[in-house]
């Protein structure tokens, strides 16, 4: 059975435009272009920058908690105790693959901001 970072690096990287690369505080990095969409330490934890209206949701529901070390800012954490963890890990990233491309397309050849690369 794959673990829980392997699978999630699995699902992200196959998605058009995100790459993985090493984090600054350790663990893997998962970018849309130069946009961070969040991280993930080994196998037992997940961080992703979410707005406001998200975060206060996916908390809500369960789904995260507020950032292990920033509680006070839009970042989530997500513990992982095994495989099963990572499919809520993955559609969390999911959803920020969906934000941050639907973001590129709204802005056509705009670039909204320069984390964020164009074709």
């Amino acid at each position: 059975m794959k673990r829980p970072g392997e699978l999630i690096r699995e699902a992200a990287t196959s998605w058009p435009g995100v790459t993985a690369v090493p984090h600054r505080f350790g663990g893997i990095e998962y970018r849309f272009g130069k946009k961070e969409m969040g991280h993930v330490h080994g196998d037992r934890l997940a961080d992703l920058p979410l707005p406001r209206r998200i975060h206060d949701e996916v908390i809500a529901a369960g789904r995260a908690q507020p950032h292990h070390v920033l509680p006070d800012t839009g970042w989530v954490s997500v513990w992982m105790s095994g495989p099963q963890d990572a499919l809520n890990v993955i559609e969390l990233f999911r959803m920020q693959y969906e934000r941050y491309s639907e973001s590129r397309k709204a802005f056509g050849s705009q670039d909204p901001s320069p984390q964020i690369p164009l074709p």
